[in-house]
């Protein structure tokens, strides 16, 4: 049964800090009431948006950029590429064996062989660096756009883990760094975090049987029900007409778009990385192993997930798995050959479908995808066969976005540990987004923005081998 408690106390006690969680599907962070309040107030003020969306795919951990795009094949064995290297459809242009699908489609991204993150510290940097705010990007798009994009209902910030699509999967990893923290830029910008762990607030409750928990569809049907029975009668009497709203909102096309069954089985498949690597083939001496099997059976569907809500409106969504680039041949992760075939091969398959995907429905100049880790690669295997933290070079790949594809930008060094071209920065690539999600020189002359706010939003300059 799902009930809410609907009396004028409860109404009057309806604060931001109240969300409906449902199961593995959570929608937390701030109450819709007030976000519909926000976006009602919105309408009188024209934002420096743009009608573009960001998914940003941390690899957290740390990749190696010899086994992803830069493989160095005419390095000596110490250093190149473990796993060999495929020609891609870039004339000259090579990647490591393990991505042979985004070898195919290498014309309709572009990577960054010059790019430094700064240190080799398991951190938050690519998302908002130390030197700036400790908070997740799209907070700072927040700040800008609001919790809620004025046109749609959707929230503005997302961030995605493997439980958003997987509910036995384990927890997000927060020991290197909350990959959602809003830091000093204040809670009421922090994202949405489907399946997130937490209850229900004290204003809201449900009750529903442990299997209906676990069943998505019997979920969203008990959503279904219970808005029927809203619009049939007073349910919701003791609430203000924006409360109002802003439940028969939750329950319609919010819910709607977290929910992957209204995508075609055959889309479903193709996107779908568990047949790729499944749980029992990998092996149960990493301490990692369900690191590996979470990253696995979520991060297709993650993608998936992500381009349904950024076509509904959402502006910035963070997508991560687990704690599965980091790839020393220690007790906890496998050798880089190993730990390619678990992570690298699932990455392969589903970046390449969300781009078949998105090309194929018109949406490449809407969103931009990035995908990139706090690090790189040392350019010396360690006699474990693993490589370990290095902070002077690190891959990256863009999508999208109305940027320019089919393009590598910058070049390495010979042994591939440092750029031999002009450097890509932390700030390079924050302006490159920023500059795609906003209007900067109207940001510039935004009031009210805290000023470390204004700065992380306004320095460096976009790519401009990709502008």
């Amino acid at each position: 049964m799902l009930s809410f408690q609907n009396s004028k106390d409860a109404a009057a006690r309806m604060q931001r800090r109240e969300f409906l969680r449902v199961g593995g599907l959570g929608l937390g962070g701030l109450g819709l009431g007030d976000l519909l309040t926000a976006r009602a107030a919105a309408k009188a003020a024209k934002l420096p948006v743009t009608d573009k969306a960001v998914i940003f795919l941390f690899m957290h951990g740390g990749p190696s950029q010899y086994e992803t795009f830069d493989p160095k094949m005419n390095a000596p064995d110490s250093i190149r590429s473990v796993t060999g290297e495929i020609p891609t459809s870039i004339p000259g242009i090579t990647f490591g064996s393990t991505f042979p699908k985004l070898a195919r489609l290498a014309h309709k991204f572009s990577i960054v062989r010059s790019f430094v993150t700064g240190d080799a510290n398991h951190d938050i940097k690519p998302i908002v660096g130390k030197a700036t705010l400790q908070a997740n990007m799209g907070t700072l798009y927040s700040r800008v756009a609001g919790p809620m994009r004025e046109a749609t209902t959707m929230p503005s910030n997302v961030a995605l883990f493997p439980r958003a699509v997987s509910p036995e999967a384990g927890p997000e990893i927060k020991t290197f760094g909350n990959l959602v923290s809003p830091g000093e830029v204040g809670s009421m910008y922090a994202p949405f975090v489907p399946g997130a762990e937490g209850g229900i607030q004290e204003d809201m409750t449900l009750r529903m049987p442990q299997e209906r928990i676990n069943d998505r569809r019997g979920l969203l049907g008990a959503l279904d029900n219970w808005q029927r029975k809203v619009e049939r009668g007073a349910s919701l009497a003791g609430f203000d007409s924006i409360q109002q709203q802003a439940f028969s909102t939750l329950l319609s096309g919010v819910s709607d778009a977290f929910d992957l069954s209204k995508e075609g089985d055959r889309l479903i498949e193709r996107y779908d990385t568990q047949p790729i690597v499944p749980a029992h083939k990998i092996n149960k001496a990493w301490n990692n192993h369900q690191h590996y099997a979470d990253h696995a059976a979520s991060l297709g569907k993650l993608l998936l997930m992500a381009r349904r809500l950024c076509e509904r409106g959402c502006g910035f969504v963070t997508v991560t798995t687990s704690f599965v680039w980091d790839m020393h041949a220690d007790k906890n992760n496998a050798p880089v050959a190993e730990g390619m075939g678990y992570v690298g091969t699932p990455f392969d398959h589903a970046v390449s479908a969300f781009i078949e995907d998105v090309e194929s429905r018109g949406l490449s100049e809407k969103i931009l995808l990035v995908c990139c880790g706090e690090m790189g690669r040392t350019p010396a295997i360690n006699p474990q066969g693993g490589r370990n933290h290095w902070g002077n070079l690190a891959p990256l790949l863009i999508y999208g976005g109305g940027l320019k594809m089919g393009r590598v930008v910058g070049h390495s060094s010979r042994d591939g540990g440092e750029p031999a071209s002009d450097p890509v920065t932390i700030e390079d690539l924050m302006a490159t987004i920023m500059h795609t999600l906003l209007d900067i020189g109207e940001v510039r002359l935004m009031e009210g923005l805290p000023p470390r706010v204004m700065e992380a939003l306004t320095r460096g300059q976009p790519i401009r081998e990709l502008v």
